[in-house]
């Protein structure tokens, strides 16, 4: 499956580098094989750009209380911030992931429940694993009320050195289910998850740890 956001590149990929690399691979086996040195690159390319754009389906965990993770990537942070969050004033929980090139980018929600707002602001592009990227770089917070009784949380969409557009298809007013498509970030990103200390939530994950966006239990209830 290829997600619709990415319906633009890959048809533009296709007609060029698609198109050219099955030329130049039609040449290589009835002209002559010096074509393969065009017909290879080219490949691998569309190929990427194929990849990159995949949406494969997932199974989504149906445990009540959980969050699952926004995104594909590398646990890269797990952090208590005492100072709180804007939008949550007391102290937070955040985990954060690293989306790298060959990651599927499609963003899914964490739980159920009813997009309170979203902020985009215009930045830098910092390589994410930056300290300060998410502060400087372009990015879009999206502040859920899930259904659980957990106060707001926060997914924050974060663009990288490689990405230049974020997608979010979610608004003020909408619901959104456990593990729904709601956008995606385009090429290398992070991906974080902001709940309230008070939710007594706990991390499912440590870092380093590798997680599907929908599938990966992120966060439980604790004791």
């Amino acid at each position: 499956m290829i997600t619709r956001d990415g319906a633009k590149e890959v048809a533009i990929t296709t007609l060029t580098f698609g198109a050219a690399g099955i030329a130049c691979a039609w040449a290589a086996l009835n002209v002559s094989a010096w074509f393969w040195i065009g017909a290879v690159p080219t490949l691998l390319l569309w190929g990427f750009v194929l990849s990159f754009f995949r949406d494969p389906p997932r199974t989504i965990p149906d445990a009540p209380g959980l969050m699952v993770s926004p995104a594909d990537g590398k646990v890269t942070e797990i952090a208590r911030l005492e100072d709180g969050w804007p939008g949550i004033d007391e102290p937070v929980l955040k985990i954060s992931i690293f989306l790298s090139v060959f990651n599927v980018h499609v963003n899914r929600a964490p739980c159920n429940g009813v997009v309170l707002g979203t902020l985009y602001e215009r930045g830098e592009f910092l390589d994410v694993r930056h300290p300060e990227s998410g502060m400087r770089n372009e990015r879009n917070s999206i502040t859920i009320d899930p259904d659980a009784d957990y106060g707001p949380i926060i997914v924050r969409q974060i663009a990288g050195l490689v990405a230049r557009r974020i997608v979010c298809h979610i608004d003020k007013g909408d619901r959104v289910t456990r593990g729904a498509r709601f956008g995606m970030i385009k090429f290398g990103s992070r991906t974080d998850l902001i709940v309230p200390a008070s939710s007594r939530l706990e991390p499912a994950v440590k870092l380093g740890d590798t997680v599907r966006g929908g599938a990966t239990i992120l966060m439980r209830p604790g004791a």
